[in-house]
């Protein structure tokens, strides 16, 4: 019996009963743009970078299930527009300075940003107003840089067992909040050995005293740009840990 497979970018592509295209795509070692999506976690589709045509229609690569013969095209200059201009918005709805941050080439907000050739931020920055909470022992949190993707939220709800994070507000006002009555991490059970620690797909959670342990130019996304690097995000499934960047 055949398997069945789709045609990525003109490429078949087998996969499997069940399997996303993300799924699909990761399993062949083609890279689909994305940030709140991990193979550990039920998709939920909150980032859109991960945005193809399918068919005909702009769907999301981790939450659309594969099907036999579907056409799929995702590395296109108007997909890649499109992506571009979301990482525009991502960049200046937080407080983002790489220079100075030291998840600095460890990040996948900046990689896919030099990915996607994201020269300018385009749009007025908003320099929201967000504190960092230095009240945990081991872990420093810095709300500045979250972009909302939910993966320590779902992490810690799902894996951990102890739902530390969570998202409050509506719109322009959503933000991580820490499930303490205090809204203190040190007030919560969250420990560095939690999945949670580890999901950061920026520099909101950080180890303290480890800052800058690997010389920038050296990290992950200094070696190698991010889209030759399909093999191991999509190994972050069977549990392997980086805590170069904090991405278990």
């Amino acid at each position: 019996m055949t398997q069945p497979s789709i045609l990525l970018d003109g490429q078949p592509v087998p996969f499997a009963d069940g399997q996303t295209i993300m799924d699909a795509a990761m399993a062949a070692d083609i890279f689909i743009p994305h940030l709140c999506h991990h193979p550990e976690f039920k998709p939920q589709g909150s980032c859109k970078l991960c945005t193809v045509k399918a068919s005909g229609r702009y769907v999301s690569a981790c939450t659309m299930p594969a099907r036999d013969g579907m056409e799929v095209e995702n590395n296109s200059p108007d997909l890649n527009d499109k992506r571009r201009t979301l990482l525009q918005m991502l960049f200046v709805e937080g407080n983002h300075f790489c220079p100075s941050c030291e998840k600095s080439g460890n990040c996948m907000l900046q990689a896919l940003a030099y990915e996607l050739e994201m020269l300018s931020p385009h749009f007025d920055q908003f320099y929201p107003n967000r504190p960092v909470d230095a009240s945990h022992p081991e872990v420093l949190l810095d709300f500045n840089r979250c972009i909302l993707c939910e993966l320590c939220v779902r992490a810690s709800r799902d894996v951990d067992g102890k739902s530390v994070f969570s998202l409050s507000g509506r719109g322009i006002d959503k933000h991580l909040i820490v499930n303490a009555e205090s809204g203190r991490l040190a007030d919560s059970d969250f420990s560095w050995a939690d999945k949670a620690a580890h999901v950061c797909p920026v520099g909101v959670i950080l180890r303290k005293r480890e800052g800058f342990a690997v010389p920038i130019g050296k990290r992950r996304y200094d070696v190698e740009p991010i889209g030759m690097q399909v093999e191991r995000l999509a190994a972050r499934s069977a549990g392997e840990a980086y805590e170069d960047c904090g991405e278990g």
